[in-house]
């Protein structure tokens, strides 16, 4: 008998459903959400006691070599208002006004909930990334929101799948963004592309759009350049292929250089050998990881010849100005200027493009052209990362942007008659 009521009541119960999905759909009512949602509330955890081995290392971490703001003592005090380590007590974290007024704990919150919804479980549709494009359809290539409707992803209809998609395409829709005929950034005043910029984009779209060439004639594959490569060399090749369906009919090398460039999985380590892994993803697109500093590379003239037509170089977060990569790239960029090709570099927020800048003008300025100005990236992630070494500093990828190449032409003082 009692089996009998327990069928009848489940039998109700979904007969209740049902009705109640018939009403929403007949009044056009978003339906209900689903357990695997993604809020603030559910991906809310502190990290000293997260369900994620991983955030419980990264907070250990954090509790063995960050510093305290306030006491300069280890931190041993997790903030709950963002369940990061971020005090040594929790006097010192009451007695942070700066941390309080500046509400510097809602970013780490963010930080928090996107490393827990990463970790999740829960199906992640927005990973489904569109192929081709049909070439009926522009791509509009205004912002995020622009891009991702007419390249036909999936849509994103909540902060942590922005976080996501956009941390990952940051990269090549970077790239495209700059490199593209319908780019988002114009030649002066009304854009931060200069007159010699415009001159090297130029060459490049000769190359990048084969149905306007004047010549038939198949050159060899667009070489990019990724110099000081970490976190892109991480991506998977579906990611990058987004080159590909930007750029239909173009074959594309990606060149990871720097010692960071190639993590053996297997291994648990970063790989170092003195030629290049190469990995072929298919006709279109190959990757060659150069596990050597730039520099080394360019005096045993293993990328020579260059060319501005079909080579380009692009430095994310390279750092420039900073005490322990500043020697590394005062031996590497004058080969970046002896190429005569463009270089665009990108930093985590104004300050950091600021100093690399400067550091760029006041070593090399005599001898390189500004291709873009210091401007805002339409494709910076939206996600919000970590310093695990020091948990007050926040940033995302890829926030701004600048481009330079070396002087084409040098002026000739002319001497006596």
């Amino acid at each position: 008998m009692a089996q009998i009521t327990q069928a009848r009541n489940v039998l109700l119960l979904s007969q209740r459903r049902e009705f109640g999905n018939f009403i929403r759909s007949v009044l056009c009512m978003d339906p209900p959400p689903s357990p695997d949602q993604p809020t603030p509330e559910n991906r809310f955890h502190p990290w000293d006691q997260s369900p994620s081995p991983d955030l419980r290392m990264r907070a250990a971490t954090i509790k063995a070599k960050a510093k305290c703001p306030v006491t300069h003592k280890d931190i041993n005090y997790t903030c709950p208002l963002s369940g990061i380590p971020t005090h040594h007590s929790k006097e010192a974290w009451q007695l942070d006004e700066e941390y309080h007024t500046s509400k510097r704990w809602e970013i780490l919150k963010k930080v928090n909930i996107y490393e827990h919804d990463l970790r999740s479980g829960r199906p992640f549709p927005e990973f489904d990334f569109p192929g081709e494009q049909p070439k009926d359809m522009l791509v509009n290539f205004r912002n995020w929101d622009t891009y991702l409707y007419t390249r036909q992803f999936y849509s994103m209809d909540t902060e942590f799948q922005m976080a996501i998609v956009t941390k990952m395409l940051t990269f090549p829709v970077t790239i495209a963004s700059v490199l593209h005929q319908y780019s988002p950034y114009f030649l002066q005043p009304k854009g931060p592309i200069t007159m010699e910029g415009l001159k090297s984009l130029a060459a490049l779209r000769y190359t990048l759009y084969p149905e306007i060439r004047a010549s038939t004639l198949r050159e060899r594959p667009v070489r990019i350049f990724l110099l000081n490569a970490r976190s892109e060399s991480l991506l998977p090749p579906h990611v990058w292929k987004e080159l590909v369906y930007l750029f239909p009919g173009v074959s594309f090398e990606l060149h990871f250089v720097g010692p960071e460039c190639y993590f053996d999985r297997e291994k648990k380590q970063y790989l170092v050998k003195d030629t290049p892994i190469v990995q072929r993803v298919d006709d279109t697109m190959c990757f060659y990881f150069h596990t050597q500093d730039f520099n080394v590379l360019h005096e045993a003239q293993d990328f020579f010849p260059y060319d501005p037509y079909l080579d380009v170089f692009f430095c994310f977060h390279p750092r420039f100005a900073s005490e322990e990569l500043s020697e590394t790239w005062k031996k590497a960029v004058p080969g970046l200027l002896e190429s005569k090709c463009a270089i665009f570099s990108t930093a985590y927020h104004k300050q950091n493009i600021d100093s690399d800048y400067h550091w760029l003008i006041d070593n090399f300025g005599k001898d390189l052209d500004i291709l873009m100005e210091k401007t805002k990236n339409s494709f910076g992630s939206t996600k919000w990362e970590l310093n695990d070494l020091n948990p007050q500093e926040v940033f995302q990828f890829n926030q701004r942007l600048f481009g330079f190449r070396g002087k084409r032409y040098h002026a000739i003082k002319n001497g006596p008659v």
